[in-house]
C-alpha cells in the first residue's frame, strides 16, 4: 500500500482532505456527493497512477434519497481514478436487499446521458442518475 502512496499529494485534516477529494471529483467529471465523506484524517492522490485514498475517524453510512440507495463508506477507501470513472474501487458498500456488497467501480456515461453506472464484485450493477449523487443529496 505504501509504494501505492509513493509521490502522492496529501492533505490531512478534515477541511483541507474534504476539498482535496471534491476537487478530485470535480477534475475528473464525476458527482461530487459521490464520497460523502466525515471526519477525514487524510486524503491522497498519486497523480502518474490516479490512485487515490481516503481516511476518516469512523465509517459512514448514507442515504441517497432521490434513489433510495443507502452506502456505507469505510474507515480507509481507495481506488484508481480517471476522467469519468472509478475503477479498483474498496471500502464502499452499497445495501441491497439484506446483503452489503461491495461497489467495485462507478463510472459515468462518456459523452453524458445524466446516468451513473455502479459495478459490485458479486456481479451487481446498477444504473442511477448522476444528480441523485449531486452535493448535498
Amino acid at each position: 500500500m505504501a509504494s501505492e502512496k509513493e509521490g502522492g499529494v496529501v492533505k490531512k485534516g478534515h477541511e483541507e482532505g474534504l476539498k482535496l477529494a471534491v476537487s478530485l471529483l470535480k477534475k475528473f467529471e464525476l458527482p461530487e456527493g459521490l464520497l460523502p465523506l466525515a471526519n477525514v484524517i487524510e486524503v491522497g492522490h498519486v497523480e502518474s497512477t490516479g490512485y487515490v485514498w481516503i481516511v476518516q475517524q469512523t465509517k459512514v453510512e448514507h442515504l441517497f434519497k432521490m434513489i433510495g440507495k443507502l452506502v456505507r463508506y469505510d474507515t480507509e477507501i481507495s481506488a484508481y481514478i480517471e476522467k469519468k470513472k472509478i475503477k479498483k474501487l474498496k471500502g464502499v458498500k452499497a445495501k441491497e436487499l439484506m446483503l452489503w456488497p461491495a461497489v467495485s467501480e462507478a463510472t459515468v456515461d462518456d459523452p453524458p446521458t445524466g446516468k451513473i453506472h455502479l459495478k459490485g464484485l458479486a456481479g451487481i450493477s446498477k444504473t442511477f442518475p448522476v444528480e441523485a449523487f449531486a452535493a448535498g443529496q
